[in-house]
């Protein structure tokens, strides 16, 4: 997506005097733009790339995804409203680094979320949704074969959301989006201990198993467990010295 980003402000710089630039060419809508931008910098953020609490340097932020100043700033602004940035007043923005308790609190409310959507799942998915979340697993299974994180954590978050969409559920739908939003870094990182990441795949093949057998009760449960143990890795992660934690004050 840099690269993206980076070619269509490139387009920007060429020779204006082309009169009749390409049809296939136009650029990018300014309101197409920040959303890229949002996406970009969520991205960093799941990975870890911008550690909670890192200051937000808007210059190199603009060089490294190759914008200006106006679609980050945009960005930046539905980030906030998402609770992954605080907007600090004259002084930018950073990455929010959320509390003990912020976490404990959010993983709680999650389980329940995942949890009601397993059930609701078992009883409105079609086929045709149970054969695209098995596809997906398979992928998964691949990539922790491989030890590719990144692709894993993405298979693994669809399985996630396409058992969220099978519920039906609209306002259910909405609500787990948002608040998950704000724990997808700390999902990602509990897979950086190994045992806990064998554990969460191990979990996943019994979710496949209940979904196919359209045991709403069993996969409830097992959701419910899953996000409580994905709660007591963050937990032991947010606890760790702040000597083995990123210090990336001010570089981003």
């Amino acid at each position: 997506m840099v690269g993206l980003l980076a070619h269509g402000c490139a387009f920007f710089n060429t020779d204006m005097s082309l009169q009749h630039p390409k049809p296939h060419l136009v650029l990018i809508k300014p309101q197409g733009l920040h959303k890229l931008v949002v996406e970009q910098i969520q991205q960093m953020i799941i990975e870890g790339v911008l550690a909670p609490g890192t200051r937000l340097n808007e210059r190199l932020l603009c060089e490294k995804l190759g914008v200006s100043r106006t679609p980050l700033r945009e960005a930046l602004k539905i980030l906030a409203a998402l609770g992954l940035v605080n907007l600090l007043p004259n002084r930018g923005a950073a990455v929010v680094q959320l509390t003990p308790q912020d976490i404990a609190e959010t993983f709680e409310v999650i389980s329940h979320l995942e949890s009601m959507a397993g059930e609701l799942a078992c009883a409105r998915i079609t086929d045709q949704e149970i054969g695209e979340i098995r596809a997906l697993h398979v992928e998964m299974l691949a990539c922790h074969a491989r030890r590719e994180l990144p692709a894993y954590y993405r298979a693994n978050q669809g399985i996630h959301d396409l058992i969220n969409r099978a519920a039906r559920n609209e306002v259910l739908r909405q609500i787990y989006t948002t608040v998950n939003s704000r724990v997808k870094a700390l999902r990602y990182s509990s897979n950086l201990d190994r045992e806990r990441w064998d554990a969460a795949v191990r979990e996943h093949a019994t979710m496949i198993e209940a979904l196919e057998a359209r045991d709403g009760k069993r996969l409830a449960c097992i959701l419910e467990s899953h996000v409580l143990a994905k709660r007591d890795a963050a937990l032991a992660t947010s606890k760790a010295p702040d000597d083995d934690r990123m210090q990336n004050s001010g570089k981003l």
